[in-house]
């Protein structure tokens, strides 16, 4: 339209439909702005990673329901439809708060105006709320009531977002299609049962941004119409397997909770409890952490083993330290098996002393100098260790009680007693050590109860990082970055993957674990290539402006661990890189 033109004039019958219509959506304006502001959106866990500005590509592909399910009436099967597809978003998702895009069922009251159409909204939000421990029939109810809501609220004035104050704000709102996931029932039969077809274009209008779930009132089939540029057509046919699988487990036993309705086909259960879990690989079972990292001394002895500030050791200069104080905790007594304690700040010597005690054959016992005294206290009462490593920050958090029974070797001194002793590798055969030996004891948080000391064998360690190492290619030219605890199991390998294949270890100040522009900083500073982060911490760091260019330019991989990996994190990480995102939590 040009500038000073003037709309056009609305005929007196466009102007009574307008009125007519504005006055039939008034009664549930209410009920929808108070929808509208709980707005909320939910992310399948199978997304691919979009190119980037790529335009939609549509797809549809279509399924049948098990013929048990086609006898029902047609209010029944869509119902029983219904109340599958959500149970199954709420399986996959681990969301039970849904709200998804609805196309509203018009009763033909503006029908043939297209004045009307434009002024009504065509896709409103469904909300439904998942009880997992309820049995189908009981959400089934929950389903018809929410019908029931859409029938009688039908749609709200598009200009209500604007009109809003709590919802102006709401950028999503605005767009055509604010939720990802929709859903929609028609009158046209969307397939013949059972049948899976794919096709270029999607027929109907679309409710969901991302996938919408028609399905045919008329004879129950149902079709899913998607962004193929996002979701991979491979899953929308595994989502009809997995819906006819629940559609049978109801069938067989309606009164069951919906939680635990079986979801997955006989054969891709097959292939995920079994097929996958023929992990079996050959792996230097023989051999104990401390040898594999001296056969990397031997291959590369100036190489940067690992660094922290401004300080870094080689290879060679951090097996020869280790060496000597290693040969010193022999004889002050370690033995294979023998809990050691260990308890500084993160440095150089806090990895010498941890290879030392390996080296010595002794099981490194860790102990995090920031925790609560009583919990150092408690683990040291525990596990009952005869030595202790520390510096002046380890010494303070375990306080002179629990130092009273403890020989103590301080690794800050500045004249060591170990200075002069032999730099050579302690020979294992000869202290009686074995794979078989314990490696490390580490102590549960405590969430449940009171911490428990779990015992790592040196060959447990070995089958973990040559896994970790062949499964990801994780080679010499990696740089790791150690920022977990020694008190978390992630940082076994963050700190012996790297290690026993040649790779470089940047330390992590302690007081700087948590501050995600310092470990950005490190990341660019040091171009490292492995990164293990906590979700919550991943989160604040894709929070940053600039992370793209100063933050994940030269990594790898990102694990993520110690908590749920929840969706929106995954597909923020999605829409910023194609770098590897691997979900560790629940080892």
């Amino acid at each position: 339209m040009d500038e000073g033109s003037r709309l056009p004039i609305l005929r007196d019958e466009q102007a009574r439909s307008i009125t007519a219509a504005h006055e039939l959506l008034a009664p549930s304006e209410d009920f929808w702005r108070r929808r509208l502001e709980r707005f909320k959106t939910l992310q399948l866990p199978f997304l691919s990673s979009p190119v980037a500005e790529a335009p939609p590509r549509w797809q549809s592909s279509s399924g049948g329901i098990p013929s048990a399910l086609a006898k029902l009436s047609p209010l029944d099967r869509t119902e029983y439809l219904v109340t599958a597809w959500l149970t199954y978003l709420a399986r996959i998702t681990g969301e039970t708060e849904l709200q998804l895009g609805w196309t509203p069922v018009s009763d033909g009251s503006q029908a043939g105006s297209k004045a009307v159409e434009v002024l009504i909204a065509s896709v409103v939000p469904m909300e439904i709320t998942i009880d997992l421990e309820q049995d189908f029939e009981e959400m089934r109810k929950v389903v018809a009531a929410e019908f029931a809501q859409l029938r009688a609220h039908a749609s709200f004035a598009r200009d209500l977002i604007a009109r809003c104050p709590t919802l102006r704000g709401v950028e999503a709102l605005r767009l055509h299609r604010p939720w990802p996931i929709g859903i929609t029932i028609t009158t046209d039969s969307c397939s013949v049962a059972g049948d899976l077809k794919t096709s270029p274009r999607a027929g109907p209008a679309l409710c969901g941004d991302l996938l919408t779930f028609e399905i045919c009132a008329l004879d129950g089939s149902f079709r899913w119409h998607f962004d193929a540029s996002r979701l991979a057509p491979k899953q929308t046919d595994r989502m009809t397997q997995h819906l006819q699988a629940l559609l049978h487990g109801v069938m067989a036993d309606a009164g069951q909770p919906v939680g635990r309705i079986e979801l997955l086909p006989a054969a891709e259960r097959t292939y995920l409890l079994e097929d996958l879990n023929r992990t079996a690989a050959a792996y230097p079972s023989q051999r104990c952490i401390h040898e594999l990292f001296e056969a990397q001394v031997r291959q590369a002895p100036e190489a940067v083993a690992v660094v922290h500030e401004d300080e870094r050791l080689s290879y060679g200069e951090l097996n020869a330290r280790a060496n000597r104080l290693a040969h010193h905790l022999i004889a002050l007594g370690v033995r294979p098996d023998q809990p050691v304690a260990i308890c500084l700040e993160r440095s150089l010597a806090m990895v010498v002393g941890v290879l030392a005690i390996l080296k010595a054959g002794g099981a490194y016992l860790p102990l995090d100098p920031a925790y609560p005294s009583a919990r150092l206290r408690q683990v040291v009462e525990d596990a009952a260790p005869r030595l202790l490593l520390a510096d002046a920050a380890g010494r303070a958090a375990l306080g002179p009680e629990a130092l009273v029974d403890l020989s103590v070797v301080d690794l800050e001194t500045a004249t060591p007693a170990w200075a002069e002793l032999s730099a050579s590798d302690p020979e294992p055969r000869a202290l009686g050590l074995t794979a078989r030996h314990l490696a490390y004891v580490i102590y549960t948080s405590g969430s449940t109860g009171t911490p428990k000391g779990v015992m790592v064998e040196h060959r447990g360690v070995v089958n973990h990082t040559s896994w970790q190492a062949d499964r990801f290619q994780l080679a010499a030219y990696d740089i790791f970055l150690q920022r977990t605890s020694l008190s978390f199991d992630a940082a076994v390998w963050e700190l012996w993957t790297a290690l026993l294949i040649g790779a470089r270890v940047i330390l992590l100040p302690l007081d700087r674990q948590f501050d995600v522009r310092s470990i950005v900083d490190l990341l660019n500073r040091h171009r490292v290539t492995v990164l293990q982060l906590v979700p919550s911490l991943l989160s604040a760091l894709l929070e940053l402006r600039d992370v793209e260019q100063n933050a994940i330019g030269s990594l790898r991989y990102i694990f993520c661990g110690g908590e749920l990996l929840r969706n929106e994190i995954v597909a923020k990480w999605l829409q910023l890189a194609s770098r590897a995102l691997v979900n560790l939590y629940g080892p």
